[in-house]
């Protein structure tokens, strides 16, 4: 089996890539106030890069901490990457990009893709809007292929996205209220042709409803992975 690395669930919708290449990513860094991230994996020892699906609080997270302590760089939809820059973070066009764009992120290809979500941030007592959420598909050096939706609901144009990346892994939202529960989720699956499904954005809150169980009964042919917070699959 080739070695493709692992993605590791740090609770909600947070994770740690570890690329083919040795490189480590993380995506949507909530770890302080998450009460479903593992104590040992709130002070990460080593981040590479961070990439941002969008600002809310629940996904931004330790952003702006983790990148002044390790002077990795930020990849996020323009708008947000530019509000990061407002926030003691260097302003770097190269790290700022939008949707169908890809961008070189330390040997991984990384594409800004579509997501039906909103994206604030609360800031000087008000909410900013700052740009779209979106999600990620990311080709790993050895070509492996995931795709991670972010914050959203099911939409018709997943097909498109199974279509041009052919993702090897999806990583979709399932708990419901804010996001699509496991009867999109199905759906998505269905759209995206998954073999493989991390679900995530679920068990965190009260109002987060939506179960594992319930996409595995929905979903029947679909692999679907749920290690628990600071676990690791194999990709």
């Amino acid at each position: 089996m080739a070695d493709n690395g692992t993605l590791t669930w740090l609770g909600h919708a947070a994770f740690r890539l570890d690329s083919p290449g040795g490189r480590r990513i993380y995506i949507d860094p909530f770890l302080n106030g998450n009460p479903t991230c593992p104590p040992n994996e709130v002070e990460p020892e080593h981040v590479d890069a961070i990439l941002l699906t969008h600002g809310h609080d629940d996904h931004l997270g330790d952003t702006i901490a983790l990148a002044q302590r390790f002077s990795c760089p930020v990849f996020a939809q323009v708008e947000l990457r530019g509000w990061l820059s407002t926030k003691g973070l260097p302003e770097n066009m190269q790290e700022a990009f939008n949707k169908g764009g890809t961008v070189d992120v330390l040997g991984l290809k990384v594409t800004l893709t579509h997501g039906n979500h909103s994206s604030s941030v609360f800031d000087d007592g008000r909410f900013a809007y700052v740009g779209e959420s979106c999600g990620f598909v990311i080709e790993l050096e050895s070509g492996y292929t995931l795709y991670v939706a972010g914050d959203t609901n099911v939409f018709g144009d997943m097909a498109l996205i199974a279509r041009i990346y052919e993702p090897d892994l999806v990583v979709l939202p399932i708990g419901d209220h804010f996001t699509m529960g496991p009867r999109e989720a199905a759906v998505a699956l269905e759209l995206l042709s998954a073999k493989r499904c991390v679900p995530c954005h679920y068990g965190t809150f009260g109002l987060l409803t939506g179960t594992p169980e319930a996409l595995r009964e929905l979903a029947p042919n679909v692999q679907i992975e749920t290690p628990e917070p600071g676990g690791s699959v194999e990709l």
